[in-house]
């Protein structure tokens, strides 16, 4: 089984939001996961959730990251690291 961490789409029309999910890769956009990494709001520009271990977790495994949650992923990281820096000083 190949395993695919990308985003799955929740939310009403015209108001996205999307989950960060671990999914076989032949399943449907919005199909089962296998686990739910995460949450983001393109809206807000928010990262809602984000288990940054887990998705570890995953590509420790094998599993392929999609382009659109890589970029949600650094994101995360440079903010992480952002504030670390900050609570350093």
């Amino acid at each position: 089984m190949a395993v695919k961490i990308r985003l799955a789409r929740i939310g009403k029309t015209h108001s996205p939001v999307y989950r960060i999910v671990a999914i076989d890769s032949h399943s449907k956009r919005d199909g089962r996961a296998l686990e739910i990494l995460g949450t983001y709001n393109p809206l807000r520009e928010e990262i809602v959730q984000f288990k940054h271990d887990r998705i570890k977790y995953w590509q420790d495994r094998g599993a392929t990251i999609s382009d659109a949650a890589r970029k949600i992923e650094r994101r995360y990281v440079r903010a992480a690291a952002a504030t670390s820096a900050v609570e350093s000083v």
